[in-house]
C-alpha cells in the first residue's frame, strides 16, 4: 500500500479564502502537480496520512477551505475519501479560547504544573470530570467539526484514536493517532519545547499478532516533557512513528522501526531554508511464517527554489529511495475468553477441555471504522443534517439523553462506535439510506 504523509498545510484566513491572494497556494499546487507525476509511476495512493496544522488558527473558513483542497487531492492521488486520517497540531489548537476561557486554563495549568509522578492522575482528574474535560477539549472545537467525518475527533473520555487498514498476506495495519496538543497555546501563547504532554494512556499500543501498530502525532519526542516514556513504548510497540511540526523530513530505518519527519506543505516564508516537502511511503508484505515481513521504501520530495519542482532527496549513497524491512512473523491469535469465563467459576459447569477459547482476531469497534465500508457510511452519515443525525441515533438507542448536550463531534462519534459494539452498522446505513432518499 502506497500513503502520502503531509503535515503543516497552515491554510490561514483570510489570505486562503482567496486562492489568487494567497501566497501559499502556488506551492500547494506545484505539490500537487509533482504528485501527479509520482502516482503515474508508482500507483494510486491507498491513505493520505495528515500529521496536522491543518489550519493556522483553529478557524472555522481555514478548515471549509482545507477540505476543498484535501478532496482535490485525494483526486489527484486516486486515493478513496474514506482512507483520509488526521491528528490536530498546535496551529489546529485555537489559542483564543486557551487565552480567554478561565476554565480551559484552570485544566491545562493543573496538568501543566503537576509533578512527574501526579501528571497522569491529574489529566485523568481533568478529563473525567464533565466540565474540566469539555473545558480542556474546547480549542479543538473546530478541529473536531473538521475531523468528524473522518472519525479522527478526539473528546475527554477518548483524546486519541484508532483504525485499522489491512494489508496483504494477513498482517492489519493499526493506525493510532495521538493527541499532544492537550496543553497546547496556554494562556494563548506558543508553546515551549518540552512542554506537551502525551501521557501512558495514549502510548498502550496493543502488540497484538500479526498486526503491525502505526503512530501519527504531530509534535516530535523533543517536544514532550514525557518524550522519554513515549520514545520506549513507540520503540518498543510500533513500527511506524510518523511527525509533524518540526518542517524537517527526516527518516531513521532500522530493522525494528521506521520514524519518519513529514516536513511541511507551507512551512513559513521566514524559515530559512524554505523547504516545502512530502513523503511518500509504500508498505509491501513479503513472504511467510516466522519470515513474513513489511517492506518499506520511502520516497521523500522536496521543493527546490531554481527551478521551482519538487525532487528527491537522496540517500548518503545517492539514491532516490530509503528502504527497511520490518519483521511481522505470522502467529495465532490470542484466545478470546467466552461469556463462562466472565463469571464466578462455580457457575460454570463446563471443564476447559469441554469449553475451549475461541481463536479468533476481535477487532474492536473503533477500529474497524477504518474499514472502507464503514468510512463511507461516516461520510454519508456527517452529510445528513443534524436533526436527521439526531434522529438516527434515539431510534436505534445509540445515545444516553444526558449525551445530547455534548458537542456534536463528541456525540455522534460515541453513538457511531456504540453501534459497531452492538452490530448495529447495518441499520444505521439503512437508517441513512432512508433519509438520502
Amino acid at each position: 500500500m502506497l500513503m502520502l504523509h503531509i503535515s503543516d498545510i497552515h491554510f490561514r484566513s483570510p489570505q486562503c479564502l482567496v486562492p489568487e491572494q494567497d501566497p501559499d497556494s502556488a506551492i500547494r499546487t506545484r505539490m500537487m502537480r509533482d504528485l501527479v507525476e509520482q502516482v503515474r509511476v508508482l500507483g494510486s495512493i491507498g491513505a493520505i496520512l495528515i500529521g496536522g496544522d491543518v489550519a493556522f488558527k483553529g478557524a472555522p473558513d481555514e478548515y471549509a477551505t482545507a477540505w476543498k483542497w484535501i478532496q482535490q487531492l485525494a483526486v489527484i492521488a486516486k486515493c478513496p475519501l474514506e482512507r483520509i486520517f488526521v491528528v490536530p497540531g498546535n496551529h489546529d489548537v485555537d489559542r483564543s479560547v486557551a487565552a480567554t476561557n478561565v476554565p480551559t486554563q484552570n485544566a491545562q495549568h493543573v496538568v501543566a504544573t503537576a509533578s512527574a509522578a501526579d501528571r497522569e492522575w491529574r489529566l485523568s482528574q481533568q478529563l473525567g470530570h464533565e466540565a474540566s474535560g469539555q473545558s480542556l477539549l474546547l480549542p479543538h472545537a473546530a478541529y473536531n467539526q473538521f475531523a468528524a467525518p473522518l472519525m479522527c475527533q478526539i473528546w475527554p473520555e477518548k483524546p486519541f484514536w484508532h483504525q485499522d487498514i489491512e494489508l496483504d498476506g494477513g498482517v492489519k495495519l493499526r493506525i493510532h493517532g495521538l493527541t499532544s496538543t492537550l496543553l497546547s497555546g496556554r494562556d494563548g501563547k506558543d508553546d515551549a519545547q518540552g512542554s506537551l504532554y502525551v501521557g501512558p494512556r495514549q502510548t498502550v499500543l496493543d502488540p497484538a499478532p500479526n498486526t503491525a501498530n502505526m503512530v501519527l502525532v504531530h509534535h516530535p519526542i523533543d517536544w514532550l516533557v514525557d518524550g522519554e516514556a513515549v520514545d520506549d513504548a513507540l520503540t518498543g510497540r510500533a513500527a511506524f512513528h510518523l511527525f509533524g511540526h518540526k518542517h524537517k523530513q527526516r527518516a531513521v530505518m532500522t530493522d525494528n522501526y521506521v520514524r519518519i519527519g513529514a516536513g511541511a506543505i507551507n512551512p513559513s516564508r521566514a524559515e530559512q531554508p524554505y523547504l516545502p516537502g512530502y513523503n511518500l511511503i509504500n508498505l509491501q508484505v513479503e513472504g511467510v511464517g516466522a519470515d513474513r515481513r513489511i517492506e518499506v521504501t520511502l520516497h521523500q520530495r522536496r521543493l527546490q527554489d531554481n527551478p521551482e519542482i519538487f525532487v528527491p532527496i537522496l540517500t548518503q549513497h545517492g539514491l532516490a529511495l530509503f528502504r527497511a524491512s520490518i519483521l511481522v512473523p505470522e502467529e495465532a491469535p490470542l484466545p478470546v475468553i467466552g461469556a463462562c469465563s466472565a463469571v464466578e467459576p462455580s457457575m460454570c459447569h463446563v471443564t476447559p477441555s469441554e469449553e475451549e477459547p475461541e481463536s479468533v482476531d476481535v477487532q474492536d469497534a473503533e477500529a474497524a471504522m477504518g474499514e472502507s465500508d464503514n468510512r463511507d457510511l461516516l461520510y454519508r452519515f456527517w452529510s445528513l443534517t443534524s436533526g436527521q443525525r439526531r434522529r438516527i441515533a434515539l431510534d436505534l438507542d445509540l445515545l444516553e439523553r444526558d449525551e445530547l448536550r455534548l458537542p456534536e463531534p463528541e456525540r455522534y462519534g460515541r453513538a457511531l462506535i456504540r453501534a459497531g459494539e452492538r452490530n448495529l452498522i447495518n441499520e444505521v446505513a439503512a437508517a441513512v439510506a432512508r433519509l438520502e432518499n
